[in-house]
């Protein structure tokens, strides 16, 4: 499931991260990647350790714990810390690869993460940088991603994916990982189809009608049956 998760992201939210940024020190990108994405990755990244680290991910992980949307469609078991990356100058793309299945946990020996579910979040405006889409090639093909700040886009960890190219500007992100509660991209997405359909069948009739009722039991005994907690 390819998904745009909209304003997951306060203004206020953004605009104090863009200024933390905007004075940071960025590092080679190709110090958390693995020996096939390294030959293909050119971008700068927050570095592991930076003061301003903890504070920017706790910002982007507050935002997601309220926001409904990216609950319903990740069902999020755990979230890997999110980094935070650039994309100018000379150090402005990164090519076709596929991410690393298991992630280890930064500062928890031997803690190991699958990744499900993989995240970016747009830190910059569209008209701030030309190029930078995210290219997502799913059953339907290319899908080519540049979203409004404060947005975010969800897609399954299998994805062959790229950046392309910042030729002015420069792209800022936070990206992440997440273990879902149902490993299966299939499953997850008709949980999230059952939930969106359940949502708006509750604002037409109320939440004690039968059918309502019904139906929020077989999502939950579906989501029983395949959830990993």
């Amino acid at each position: 499931m390819l998904l745009h998760v909209a304003q997951v992201l306060t203004p206020q939210e953004l605009a104090g991260m863009r200024e933390t940024l905007a004075g940071a020190s960025w590092g080679d990108g190709r110090a958390t990647s693995g020996a096939q994405s390294a030959h293909a990755k050119n971008n700068e990244q927050l570095a592991q350790g930076r003061p301003e680290l903890p504070g920017l991910q706790q910002t982007v992980l507050t935002a997601l714990n309220r926001h409904a949307t990216f609950f319903s469609a990740a069902l999020p078991r755990r979230i890997l810390p999110p980094m935070f990356n650039r994309y100018a100058g000379a150090a402005n793309a990164f090519g076709n690869h596929i991410d690393n299945a298991i992630r280890y946990l930064p500062g928890r020996q031997g803690e190991r993460v699958r990744t499900d579910i993989s995240c970016t979040l747009f830190l910059a405006e569209p008209d701030e940088y030309d190029g930078g889409e995210l290219v997502i090639e799913d059953t339907y093909g290319a899908q080519r991603v540049k979203l409004p700040a404060g947005d975010m886009v969800i897609y399954p960890g299998t994805s062959v994916h790229r950046v392309e190219p910042v030729t002015r500007g420069a792209r800022l992100a936070s990206f992440f990982w997440v273990e879902s509660m149902v490993r299966s991209d299939e499953q997850r997405s008709l949980l999230f189809a059952m939930d969106m359909h359940l949502m708006r069948l509750r604002e037409t009739v109320g939440e004690t009608e039968a059918a309502v009722i019904g139906l929020t039991g077989t999502y939950h005994n579906l989501l029983r049956l395949w959830a990993d907690v």
